[in-house]
């Protein structure tokens, strides 16, 4: 299938679908459980229960978090050479790091252009790739 604006976006089924709304049902749960050892007294168990699932919400966020600002440092990069070889400049400093993800779907014959624009018209990275034309698919990003 080609990539386009209106499937370009991933997810993982049993990372996004599975493994998220598991934890964070394991969390209200542990909650209520910790709500109820409240009267009881016994809220050692029901506290290091509640912890775990905090510590792995939080290792949830940040396995995603991590990979994905090293990929939007080599975006950054990559981007800044195929600037700098279309036009002899390196890549305007304006940008931000959401527009510069976003034009790496540009083809590069409209890219200069769509720098450009993303800076003067200060265009969000959906409206820069609803501009693009004719689309470059990254199939690498996750």
């Amino acid at each position: 299938m080609t990539q386009n604006y209106k499937n370009h976006s991933r997810l993982v089924t049993g990372y996004h679908k599975i493994l998220g709304p598991l934890l964070l049902a394991g969390l209200i749960g542990s909650i209520v459980n910790l709500v109820k050892k409240i009267d009881s007294g016994d809220v050692y168990s029901a506290s290091l229960l509640f912890l775990l699932f905090i510590c792995g919400l939080l290792l949830y966020w940040y396995t995603r978090a991590f990979p994905l600002k090293a990929q939007d440092r080599a975006i950054r990069s990559e981007e800044n050479f195929r600037y700098y070889i279309l036009t002899g400049k390196p890549l305007p400093e304006a940008l931000r790091m959401s527009q510069i993800i976003a034009l790496r779907f540009a083809s590069d014959a409209e890219f200069p252009e769509l720098v450009q624009s993303a800076i003067q018209n200060n265009l969000s990275g959906k409206a820069i790739k609803e501009s693009i034309k004719l689309w470059k698919e990254d199939n690498y990003r996750v």
